[in-house]
């Protein structure tokens, strides 16, 4: 007598969710690389305002059914999201790439890595969430791994690293992007893409006081040719595709789970840098990779949602 398996809902959650979350982190490795191509084509504000405003076009090209539909939740959490979108968005972009002129890609790489840590404080203090002893061993495998590919294969190097502002900045963005990942627990019973919608409207709106600021200072640079492909890049990938697949991640399997994957984000940062940028690919590279992606699973078995 033949005998089937009946499908296992779960597993196919989990194999969505690490989908959605792997391309996620290649859409912010490539960000790392815009972020650096940016440098001279186009001031950080700026590219946080116009980046978000390409988002929100295309949200409003594809997603108004979406916010039609979800709009009497959506009213009703406005303060919450308005304030996610700010913060998560608008203001973690302003510090990422104010930081990436003033420290050194070591720092960004290692400190990008810290999200997934600073994810797990939040889960305990705002929900007790026990973090479990494999778990915790999975976020240090990983940030290991993030480590070596930051510091091109020498762990030495990390022991001269100096805190700067740049630096300083970072943590800070760090911290409000793990905040906004632990809110996403509370998300709003709508739509990703209608959520989406309104964070991208609260991020460019909170982004026009920052173009403002640098402008007073003096520090505005319209974009070249060059900084609009980039607008357009960032518009498309790390902001619309990314954070729609992140809502999506964090939904099926929590923030917890899901936050983990933002340590794929230097791996994929350093290959595309070897394939576009022309740099040379090290075996600390393969080393790391195997690293990301043993703290990976060795989260996913400590199973904290």
């Amino acid at each position: 007598m033949n005998s089937t398996s009946p499908p296992n809902p779960r597993a196919g959650a989990n194999f969505r969710a690490y989908s959605f979350l792997t391309l996620t982190s290649l859409c912010w490795g490539a960000n790392t690389i815009f972020g650096r191509l940016a440098v001279g084509e186009i001031s950080p504000m700026m590219l946080v305002s116009l980046r978000w405003l390409g988002a929100l076009t295309l949200m409003v090209v594809f997603a108004r059914r979406y916010v039609r539909q979800d709009w009497p939740v959506l009213r009703a959490n406005l303060p919450f999201v308005a304030i996610m979108g700010a913060l998560g968005f608008a203001t973690f972009n302003s510090l990422f790439y104010v930081a990436a002129h003033s420290t050194t890609a070591v720092n960004l790489g290692i400190l990008q890595g810290a999200v997934p840590a600073f994810v797990l404080i939040g889960l305990f203090a705002v929900y007790r969430i026990r973090v479990t002893g494999l778990q915790a061993s999975g976020v240090l495998i990983t940030m290991l791994g993030v480590a070596l590919v930051a510091a091109a294969g020498d762990l030495s190097r990390l022991a001269a690293l100096a805190i700067n502002r740049g630096d300083l900045l970072m943590v800070i963005a760090c911290m409000l992007y793990a905040g906004y990942t632990v809110a996403l627990r509370r998300r709003p019973a709508v739509s990703p893409l209608g959520l989406f919608t309104l964070l991208a409207a609260a991020a460019f709106i909170t982004s026009l006081p920052y173009v403002a600021v640098e402008a007073m200072l003096g520090q505005f640079q319209a974009p070249t040719p060059t900084g609009w492909v980039i607008v357009v890049l960032v518009s498309m990938f790390p902001s619309f595709l990314a954070q729609v697949c992140f809502i999506e991640g964090v939904g099926l399997i929590g923030p917890g789970r899901a936050g983990i994957f933002v340590n794929l984000v230097p791996v994929f940062a350093a290959i595309m840098a070897v394939t576009y940028l022309g740099e040379p690919f090290e075996i600390f590279h393969a080393i790391a990779l195997t690293l990301v992606l043993v703290g990976i699973w060795l989260s996913e078995r400590g199973g904290t949602e």
